[in-house]
């Protein structure tokens, strides 16, 4: 158990997150879209809040910005983060994560040098609000991004990644750079608001992630018939639209029978007028499961259940890949220390999957022993102004990350 002398303050963590919302929100909600002045307004605050501890502060090649507590050994136990926001989001959602950890490091720092380096992150852009690439400088880091991807993806305002970043430092011909960041990293650590309904409804406060959703993301066309709307009889019609509803309908059975979600999230009929039958359908299928063979198994069944449905409708079907990521599962060590921080601070445990990605999903992906915590969200609810969770929880969230990083310190150095 950890000593109560420990100088932690969960309320400061508290204070903090109510005044980094006064500083970047307004009516609407919170506003620090990644590479804009709100954004960078935060990372300044945030930079005031560190003058008074022994530490290094860097940013690196993807504009991540890096605190370091150097300990006995070049090994590195990580905490992360992110300050940025989508439009109009929550008080929460990733700077959580980032005053977290730096209460957890100001602990670290207050009990003489640790026996690991400790490093705090606050990672560039996880959101991609601005330019719809997420995770951007988590997977900088972790190798998985290709720059020339990326360069020419603009805003809603015409303007140039490549440009946009620019002006905050970043060459995207050198972002890869920052992969040198993780080369000493032993463990990563992220807490995270669950922005989901499952902790509330079991009315726990704190939860152990065990791994990030698969996903599978694919663009459907149905291709029927046009025709008028008056003349057509039913039994004559080829309505594109008939097909994709039945699907919209089956999908939901199969992220039931399978235990994972799938999602309809866009649907766009032609002529898409009220007095004709639909000639042309086009859908958006989002499948995500953290079993990588029933995600498989998911999308086989969705495939199947299209093509069903084409003949039925006598129309026909194609499907094209948009995205795709393997699930992402968490180390079992940190899984089982993340279990004993919460149930010592909650008196009870209770562990799921991440639906969201996270940053800590891209350094999983680059081998390095991660862990996610999550703490209930109220009603469920993120990425808008009505996000919220309990004072209490909060505070609980804060010591359950502390406890999980002693424990992960005396894990690596027992390695030692």
């Amino acid at each position: 158990m950890q000593p109560t002398s420990y100088p932690l303050n969960p309320q400061r963590t508290i204070d903090e997150l109510k005044e980094l919302r006064a500083l970047t929100s307004n009516e609407d909600g919170a506003q620090r879209v990644a590479f804009t002045e709100t954004w960078a307004k935060a990372r300044a605050w945030f930079r005031e809040k560190l003058a008074d501890l022994p530490v290094e502060v860097e940013t690196d090649a993807a504009a991540n910005v890096w605190v370091t507590l150097r300990g006995r050994s070049d090994r590195e136990m990580l905490i992360g983060g992110h300050l940025d926001s989508v439009p109009n989001g929550g008080w929460l959602d990733g700077c959580l994560n980032v005053l977290a950890g730096l209460e957890t490091l100001r602990r670290i720092a207050a009990q003489g040098t640790p026996p690991v380096t400790v490093r705090l992150v606050d990672w560039a852009d996880e959101e991609g609000a601005r330019f719809g690439r997420s995770l951007f400088g988590s997977s900088a880091a972790s190798g998985t991004m290709n720059p020339d991807e990326l360069r020419d993806l603009t805003d809603r305002y015409g303007t140039r990644l490549e440009d946009a970043v620019r002006e905050y430092g970043v060459d995207m011909d050198r972002i890869l750079d920052a992969r040198q960041q993780l080369k000493n990293a032993a463990a990563y650590l992220e807490l995270h608001i669950e922005q989901g309904p499952v902790l509330e409804s079991m009315n726990l406060p704190l939860g152990v992630v065990l791994g990030t959703f698969g996903v599978e993301r694919h663009s459907i066309t149905f291709t029927g018939q046009s025709a008028h709307a008056g003349s057509t009889p039913m039994d004559h019609r080829r309505d594109a639209f008939g097909a994709a509803a039945k699907l919209g309908l089956e999908i939901r059975e199969i992220a039931k029978r399978h235990g994972g979600v799938c999602t309809v999230g866009r649907v766009v009929t032609k002529p898409g007028i009220v007095t004709a039958v639909v000639g042309q359908c086009d859908i958006t299928l989002d499948q995500r499961h953290l079993d990588a063979d029933a995600l498989a198994r998911m999308l086989q069944e969705a495939k199947d259940a299209s093509q069903r449905f084409a003949e039925e409708e006598k129309v026909s079907v194609e499907w094209s890949k948009l995205w795709q990521i393997h699930p992402i599962p968490f180390h079992p060590t940190l899984i089982e220390l993340a279990d004993e921080a919460v149930t010592e601070v909650a008196g009870v445990s209770h562990r799921l999957p991440s639906g969201p990605l996270h940053d800590a999903a891209e350094v999983a992906r680059a081998g390095v022993p991660t862990i996610m915590l999550f703490v209930q969200s109220l009603r469920g609810l993120s990425h808008a102004k009505e996000e919220d969770t309990k004072e209490e929880h909060l505070a609980m969230a804060v010591q359950a990350l502390d406890r999980l990083a002693s424990k992960t310190m005396a894990w690596l150095e027992s390695q030692a």
